[in-house]
């Protein structure tokens, strides 16, 4: 196991985004093969604001940085992806946004959060109640199961999706970048590939960590008998996901100890689904978005970051 440092990614079309304490950068491969990368400087909000910084606390900061972000860095990546060869990209400053970013971006990401709630909430519960349970424990640990299999039959469903393949092979070309750089050795493809795909930070992990932590939390909570108990429940979400956050930054940092490994391990195995093997050419982008946040600056920001409790993409 290699250091732990304070690099999180996401896989985006025909690409990379990749974010450090200091900065975040998203490159792609356009159609004429060029890699053409943005990058910016951000600091996380939870070091700025020292509450937003607590434990737990952070973990739903964080979760919601990321997923504005990772809006932002898909929008250039369509953008980009899309763009036809020998087609001049836009001069800084000015804002040439294309049909998917203005119009079918914004629509898919709030259809996603509504089926989400449809999907892993609200359904699991309609499903349990039509099994009459009085038990509060076996009502819970009924929907537990119910949300469970949903998230895992919905993972195999789009990793069937052969449009989501090059995606998942990014995603891949991410953990393998990033654990090459927690290994200290030179960032080339040859030398990346070496790595594995599956990493303990990754974003698939953390959300089945949330499932898990999801059936003790709601069976603390008892048997909701009328729909506003249920609404009550969707609340607690941002503090179950807080609580996961926590467990995924102190289990990749302690990934070396077998106990811990053991608990990570499902984790990494469920990875399989989210994961495909990249070629050299998705690696050398991946570590050109990596070059391009982690320098001399922000690794001596690392000690001391937040963003140290970062989840892969």
């Amino acid at each position: 196991m290699g250091r732990f440092l304070p690099v999180g990614g996401q896989a985006v079309i025909e690409g990379v985004m990749m974010r450090s304490p200091g900065r975040v950068a998203t490159a792609v491969r356009r159609q004429d093969g060029a890699i053409v990368w943005q990058e910016k400087p951000f600091i996380s909000v939870t070091r700025k604001v020292k509450p937003l910084g607590w434990p737990v606390v952070r973990g739903a900061v964080v979760l919601i940085e990321a997923m504005s972000l990772g809006i932002s860095s898909l929008s250039y990546a369509a953008d980009e992806a899309a763009r036809e060869p020998g087609e001049a990209a836009p001069a800084p400053g000015e804002k040439k946004t294309s049909w998917f970013s203005a119009l079918v971006l914004p629509l898919t990401v709030a259809a996603s959060l509504v089926l989400g709630f449809l999907a892993f909430f609200a359904l699991p519960l309609w499903l349990t109640g039509l099994f009459h349970l009085r038990s509060s424990l076996g009502f819970n640990l009924v929907d537990g199961v119910f949300r469970l299999a949903i998230f895992l039959l919905y993972l195999w469903g789009i990793g069937r999706w052969s449009e989501m393949q090059r995606v998942f092979e990014y995603h891949g070309a991410e953990h393998k970048t990033i654990h090459a750089l927690e290994a200290g050795v030179e960032l080339t493809p040859e030398n990346v590939q070496q790595f594995s795909r599956f990493h303990p930070r990754c974003g698939t992990s953390f959300l089945l960590i949330v499932m898990l932590l999801s059936i003790v939390v709601f069976s603390l909570l008892g048997k909701p008998e009328n729909w506003l108990q249920r609404v009550e429940r969707f609340l607690f979400i941002p503090v179950i996901a807080g609580v996961g956050f926590e467990f995924v930054r102190l289990s990749a940092k302690y990934s070396s100890l077998r106990p811990v490994a053991w608990l990570i391990q499902p984790g990494l195995d469920l990875q399989k689904l989210t994961t495909r093997e990249p070629s050299m050419d998705q690696l050398e982008v991946a570590i050109t978005a990596l070059k391009a946040v982690w320098n001399e600056e922000t690794a001596a920001m690392a000690p001391d970051a937040a963003l140290a409790a970062a989840c892969e993409g």
